[in-house]
């Protein structure tokens, strides 16, 4: 979940709501506007309240929005968002932003439902000359993952902290990039998750001579 400036909300029709792990939940609904991949919907369920950001998590040639999200406990929307069932509705913005994605060769670095954008960039074709880093805390936390193994194949690395798998690195991905000796300099790298991530791994790069122009980054709150 992001924040940022309020946009114009309109009224939108759910049409699924799945937990497809423990707190995690996938959410579709009517596609009212043409998005980029890459790009954020503002969501609420009243006008009265503030609106928070998400990143769309799906194809742009999809039939329907999708969004990722975790649910905070002790937050104002993510807790009723997970009791909405199809047919209900959400007020949500036209897509906007500039984390784009794009057909160029580059690096996808996330955690979390951070990796949000990136399905939606795999699933609209952008998956060619690419590499994705994705952190987690076990296995179970990859989401999406077999949508990344057929598209990126040996170009898609899992990190985890807690626990460890087949085909899974120990430890955050973040070590793992700082032992990198020959990064390509001349493509793009896109952050996106915590802040305390994209921070340190915005650093990372940039002491590896990776200019800072080069660094798109979408920190999640």
């Amino acid at each position: 979940m992001l924040k940022r400036k309020q946009k114009p909300l309109f009224p939108t029709k759910v049409v699924d709501n799945k937990e497809i792990a423990p707190g995690i939940f996938t959410l579709e609904t009517e596609k009212k506007f043409d998005f980029i991949p890459g790009q954020v919907v503002a969501v609420a369920l009243s006008a009265r309240e503030e609106p928070r950001l998400y990143s769309i998590a799906s194809g742009k040639q999809n039939e329907h929005i999708r969004l990722l999200f975790d649910i905070n406990p002790d937050g104002l929307l993510t807790p009723r968002l997970s009791k909405l069932n199809p047919g209900g509705e959400i007020l949500m913005s036209e897509p906007f932003g500039r984390f784009l994605g794009s057909e160029e060769p580059a690096w996808w670095i996330a955690t979390g439902t951070g990796i949000a954008p990136f399905i939606s960039m795999a699933e609209s074709g952008f998956s060619n000359n690419k590499t994705l880093l994705h952190g987690a805390r076990k296995p179970s936390d990859f989401w999406f993952s077999d949508l990344f193994v057929q598209n990126l194949k040996t170009n898609y690395h899992r990190f985890a902290t807690r626990e460890s798998g087949p085909g899974i690195m120990d430890g955050r991905l973040s070590h793992w990039l700082n032992m990198q000796t020959n990064l390509p300099n001349n493509i793009k790298y896109y952050l996106c998750g915590n802040a305390n991530m994209v921070i340190e791994v915005r650093d990372i790069l940039v002491s590896k001579g990776i200019p800072f122009e080069n660094v798109i980054a979408e920190i999640y709150f």
